[in-house]
Order: C-alpha cells, then sequence, then structure tokens
C-alpha cells in the first residue's frame, strides 16, 4: 500500500511541476537564470583565459632569464645599465643648487 502512495506522490509532485512550467513567471526565472549562467560563465572563461596567459608569461620570463643566450645576456646587460643611470643624481654631491 505505501509503495502504491509514494508512486501517486511523485505523479503529483511531477504533474504540479509540470504546471508551474507552463506559468509565465517561472518561465522567465528559468530564463533569467540561464542567462546568469551564461554571464557567468564567460567570466569563469575570462579568468582562465588571463590566468593561463599570466602563467605562460611567467615561464616565458623564467625560462628567458635561464637562458644563456647571447641576445637575453646583452638584454639584461642592457637593462642592468639603465637602471643604474636613472639611479645617480642629475648634479654632483656638493655643488650649489641652481637659483
Amino acid at each position: 500500500m505505501s509503495k502504491k502512495d509514494n508512486r501517486r506522490k511523485w505523479m503529483w509532485l511531477f504533474l504540479g511541476a509540470l504546471a508551474a512550467i507552463q506559468l509565465y513567471a517561472v518561465r522567465e526565472l528559468l530564463a533569467v537564470f540561464a542567462l546568469f549562467i551564461l554571464g557567468f560563465g564567460a567570466l569563469t572563461v575570462l579568468v582562465l583565459a588571463l590566468y593561463s596567459l599570466h602563467k605562460t608569461w611567467e615561464a616565458g620570463v623564467a625560462w628567458m632569464v635561464a637562458s644563456r643566450h647571447p641576445f637575453f645576456l646583452g638584454a639584461r646587460r642592457s637593462i642592468s645599465f639603465v637602471e643604474d643611470w636613472t639611479r645617480r643624481p642629475f648634479r654632483r654631491p656638493g655643488s650649489e643648487a641652481a637659483s
């Protein structure tokens, strides 16, 4: 007897859900939910793409730093020279300030 009642309960639940889907408000809510899923999916894809680009860039820079290729050695020397040059004062120590 309880098995028959259990089936009857599920049948009424299914018919109630089917009737609810036919209502305009429920259809609108499902459509908005689908749009939210698409929006958050697009944001997820964007964040994962940026993360993978960042990791690829990081691996490339690490490879460049470890490389002994003459081009990269020259680039490192040039960067070091520019950094040292920018740290120099505009005037010599002890010189008068411009008035």
